[in-house]
């Protein structure tokens, strides 16, 4: 994130990440102190606090921290996709609940994923044209379309239940 926007503040990057890959890698934001200083004791990232005021602390990324990047990046990923989803796990342990909790499980979540499926558009429709973050929007495409699958989940589950 440092190497996406620059000399970055923990806060600047909890909010970088609020409006940004938060919506598909949620992690504690306490990582985002932490996380900065191991960085830069590993001397990929440089730290820099102010002498007077508030002291900031504000993080560049160095050579060595680019170059750990791009390795990185180049390395395969063989990790299937992770889903920590509670209404799933709810949908498992369903046998134990009540069928109107079912119904009422698959109607909210109808409405969670419309929003954010609106709001995917939203930033799609906002950034779309801008080529510098071009290669940022195809992560989007891929939230898009898992939203739309749960979406016709949802609905499809939404239908069966009501019509028990």
């Amino acid at each position: 994130m440092i190497a996406m926007r620059g000399p970055s503040t923990s806060y600047d990057l909890k909010r970088a990440v609020n409006h940004s890959v938060g919506y598909f890698w949620p992690f504690p934001h306490a990582q985002l102190y932490s996380e900065p200083k191991r960085l830069g004791e590993l001397g990929l990232l440089d730290l820099e606090v102010e002498s007077e005021g508030r002291r900031r602390q504000t993080y560049t990324i160095t050579y060595e921290g680019r170059d750990a990047l791009s390795a990185w990046l180049a390395e395969p990923t063989t990790e299937q996709l992770q889903v920590r989803d509670v209404a799933e796990l709810k949908l498992f342990f369903g046998e134990f609940a009540q069928p109107e909790d079912v119904l009422n499980l698959a109607r909210e979540q109808i409405l969670q994923h419309q929003d954010r499926i609106e709001v995917y558009e939203s930033m799609q429709a906002r950034f779309s044209e801008r080529d510098e973050v071009a290669d940022r929007m195809v992560p989007l495409q891929l939230g898009l379309e898992l939203e739309y699958a749960a979406l016709k989940f949802w609905r499809k589950l939404e239908k069966e239940r009501s019509s028990q």
